[in-house]
């Protein structure tokens, strides 16, 4: 298949997407033709790894409570990830934080305005640092993510594996060659918007596309074949077993530390293991460990289970809670809490769905 289109199918797809953008591009999005790079910047983190329909209330959200860089920058911590709390992928957040005081304090508050001062800060890549710098100041680098990659194989029939280091490199030349220098912001957004509404990854429009008689993908019945990836996601399963210690209207929690999923949010104390095990072994291995004494378990509840599906790791969750006779020694980063302060934690969305069922905690014994 094609590894260098020919020039002319290639003057045919920039002039046919903005004919279709002008025309028929109906997509509606809160930031779209947004011109401050911080908005721009907040809108394209929050949608890395996350649907559109799922983001939107984050991004209203996000920039309702930090309206700019500087008030993003003094918020605790502990605000911006509640802020962003059942969005997953943590690190986007962590790194978000780092950027906002960099450029606060290294840079007065102000955005940089060059593709390659952007790309240099912390959790921005290519995709991102073209988006930014295209939408905010009209640069001409081109944007190439999943919506950009499944056109461009489609439409001029490349079956080079798009998470190959060739793949990678091919697609970003075309997608530059193809670029429009005048409005680079227009045509990127264009580009991806098609990808979202026409050129869909299952039940794409063909019938009704405006590139149905050019497309080679259309033309030799391969669109279900592309674009092509070389690598198979593999998913690691693990076993998280909760213990909820509770004692006199409190309960206890602690933060996840290291480098991890779900760094930085909160969890109840946990034990891993390599499979399933039952809660009288958990409640065993919790006595092991000194964090509980057996003798003071006045009861254990019946276990809930959960899971959490990542992008490549499946979490199973068993939930035990023990209603404890006296405060348990447990571990020096354990915070006892009540249970109205739940609320002002963050939890990933795995304890979520526990949380979601209701904790019953015993009478006051004080």
């Amino acid at each position: 298949m094609n590894s260098n289109p020919p020039s002319p199918l290639k003057k045919a797809f920039t002039k046919g997407l903005l004919k279709w953008n002008a025309g028929e591009n109906s997509r509606l999005m809160p930031w779209k033709g947004e011109k401050d790079p911080y908005r721009i910047w907040i809108s394209e983190i929050i949608l890395q790894q996350t649907r559109v329909e799922q983001g939107l209330g984050y991004y209203k959200r996000f920039i309702k409570t930090f309206p700019d860089i500087r008030q993003l920058a003094a918020a605790p911590d502990e605000k911006v990830f509640k802020c962003w709390e059942g969005l997953g992928y943590y690190s986007r957040c962590r790194n978000l934080l780092a950027t906002a005081r960099f450029i606060a304090r290294e840079r007065d508050g102000r955005f940089p305005d060059s593709y390659e001062t952007i790309l240099s800060l912390k959790g921005i890549g290519p995709y991102t640092a073209a988006a930014i710098s295209s939408f905010a100041f009209q640069l001409p680098h081109a944007v190439v993510d999943g919506n950009v990659y499944r056109v461009l194989s489609r439409y001029f029939g490349m079956d080079t594996p798009v998470d190959s280091t060739a793949g990678k490199k091919m697609f970003n030349r075309l997608a530059e060659e193809l670029l429009d220098p005048k409005q680079p912001g227009l045509y990127n957004q264009a580009i991806m918007d098609f990808g979202a509404v026409v050129c869909r990854p299952a039940a794409p429009l063909c019938d009704s596309c405006v590139f149905r008689k050019k497309c080679i993908a259309f033309r030799d019945g391969l669109v279900s074949k592309l674009p092509v990836k070389a690598k198979k996601t593999r998913i690691r399963e693990r076993w998280f077993s909760y213990t909820i210690p509770l004692y006199n209207n409190s309960l206890a929690v602690r933060r996840r530390t290291g480098k991890d999923i779900w760094q930085d949010l909160y969890e109840f104390p946990m034990i891993e293991t390599k499979k399933k095990i039952s809660p009288e072994k958990l409640v065993k291995a919790i006595a092991e460990k000194k964090w509980v004494d057996k003798k003071s378990v006045i009861t254990c509840g019946k276990p809930l289970f959960f899971r959490q599906q990542l992008s490549h790791q499946l979490i199973n969750g068993m939930f035990v809670e023990l209603h404890l006779q006296q405060r348990p020694a447990g571990e020096p980063d354990w915070q006892w809490i009540k249970k109205k302060q739940l609320e002002k934690f963050s939890f990933p969305g795995l304890i979520n769905q526990y949380l979601a069922q209701g904790i019953a905690l015993p009478r006051d014994r004080r």
